[in-house]
């Protein structure tokens, strides 16, 4: 992704920021019979709070970057994530490559968030409620940031990989994950198709 100068997080930019955070959430779920709306609800209040947290800690953007990343590991199904950012082309890499791609996709994502919540200070985000859904829970939440009106964040929650995590975030009406497929598909091609190449890359931005 480029970086610009010249962004600014507004509603428009967090959208765009969050479709990199969270990335390739909605796939088909089994019934989640252990996770209730309870629980799925506390993972998010903590997520959230910890994302507050680290926005209004006066800390310096390389630092947060550590800071993200602890975050995704903690409450986010990076491998899951990854693997459906990476699309079509996670079938044919290697166990080692997955494991590769994921790390450096993590953080990425960490460095992204990173570079540009220092906009987000003064802002929060608030979970307002949850509900069931399907075989999954959405926990809604309200992100607030300075001079914007409201706007609604929604959370997707499964326990599918035996823990309760996001899967995905719904910005607006925004699902993430085509936008983060897409554009970890158009760096795939302009990598020649090159898994180990689109890893090098992620590393460096």
């Amino acid at each position: 992704m480029r970086n610009d100068p010249t962004f600014r997080l507004t509603r428009r930019g967090f959208t765009s920021v969050a479709l990199a955070a969270s990335a390739a959430f909605a796939l088909p779920l089994p019934a989640a019979a252990a996770l209730d709306v309870a629980e799925a609800r506390t993972l998010i209040d903590k997520a959230v709070a910890d994302v507050n947290r680290i926005i209004s800690s006066g800390r310096s953007e390389q630092q947060m970057f550590g800071d993200f990343e602890r975050l995704f590991v903690t409450y986010a199904d990076v491998p899951v994530i990854a693997r459906s950012a990476l699309g079509v082309a996670a079938r044919s890499a290697s166990p080692d490559q997955l494991k590769a791609f994921t790390k450096a996709y993590q953080g990425y994502l960490a460095r992204k968030y990173g570079r540009r919540f220092r906009e987000f200070i003064g802002g929060k985000i608030e979970v307002t409620d949850a509900k069931p859904i399907k075989s999954y829970y959405e926990v809604i939440s309200t992100a607030t940031l300075k001079g914007e009106a409201p706007f609604d964040l929604r959370w997707h929650v499964s326990d599918k990989s035996g823990r309760n995590l996001f899967f995905n975030i719904i910005i607006e009406g925004v699902n993430m994950l085509a936008s983060e497929r897409t554009e970890i598909g158009a760096m795939l091609d302009q990598n020649g198709g090159d898994v180990d190449k689109l890893i090098a890359a992620l590393k460096k931005l």
